[in-house]
């Protein structure tokens, strides 16, 4: 075998959350292109068909899975869907999550902790649901975390708290089942999705372009690849690490307001 090879995930099951779009579906289709079948979930079934075709085209199985990760019982179904059809869950990959950028005292208590609950809860939830599968076949967990997480930021209190936690449950995971499974996350930073797309304008990238060090935003294909890494052979000797793929950000480039004035 060479080197090479340990990028490979041949014969692996896969299940990848918020898979319909963006860095969920540019996750399935790199690991479908190293050789893993793909349990796609996410809430709308055309995405995921889409998404599919792309699996299917590169010679791999791809089983949709309509999902809203805030419901315990379809959760639940999702992991088990994924073991009834495919027969095992290798990796597993929690990248449904977000919150817009918002003001702390214009944040609701429930908003605040429907945020916690998207971005930790729900992988939370499903690592323990999937732990008997990962630990049997010498799994991988990749959480999709965030920049915001790790450093704070003006409007990101709900977003950048839940991503923290997201990051620290990581290293108590870690902790927690080795040596069967290993459990890792990413800090991604801007990244070209739909999601970003909805508050970009032309000058507003080119300022959080100017602030980025590596000189421009992030392309799906980053974050998937560092996923692919974690999730592989490769990096069999990593675990309860946060992989910064973000350009080299310290902290979040886009310039939000201060409470009192001023921008952060």
């Amino acid at each position: 075998m060479s080197l090479l090879d340990r990028f490979r995930l041949d014969g692996r099951v896969a299940v990848i959350t918020g898979a319909g779009k963006g860095i969920g579906a540019g996750t399935a289709r790199v690991f479908a292109e190293a050789g893993a079948d793909v349990v796609l979930a996410a809430r709308t079934e055309a995405d995921l068909e889409s998404v599919a075709e792309d699996v299917r085209a590169l010679g791999r199985r791809a089983l949709c899975c309509p999902t809203d990760v805030m419901d315990p019982a379809q959760v639940e179904a999702l992991a088990a869907q994924a073991v009834a059809e495919l027969g095992r869950i290798d990796i597993l990959v929690n990248n449904a999550g977000g919150f817009p950028p918002k003001p702390a005292a214009d944040t609701s208590t429930d908003e605040f902790e429907s945020a916690f609950r998207f971005n930790v809860g729900t992988a939370f939830r499903l690592t323990t649901l999937c732990v008997e599968q990962l630990a049997e076949h010498g799994g991988s967990v990749v959480n999709i975390s965030s920049v915001a997480g790790q450093a704070p930021s003006p409007c990101f209190a709900a977003y950048g708290t839940a991503k923290a936690a997201l990051t620290f449950l990581t290293r108590q995971m870690a902790q927690e089942f080795a040596p069967k499974i290993r459990v890792n996350a990413i800090a991604v930073g801007a990244t070209k999705t739909d999601a970003l797309a909805t508050v970009l304008s032309d000058e507003v990238e080119q300022v959080m372009v100017d602030l980025t060090p590596m000189g421009r935003l992030g392309e799906v294909e980053d974050v998937a690849l560092g996923a692919l890494y974690l999730a592989s052979p490769a990096a069999a000797y990593v675990t309860g690490e946060i992989l910064a793929v973000n350009g080299g950000l310290e902290r979040t480039n886009l310039p939000m307001p201060r409470a009192f004035g001023g921008e952060g």
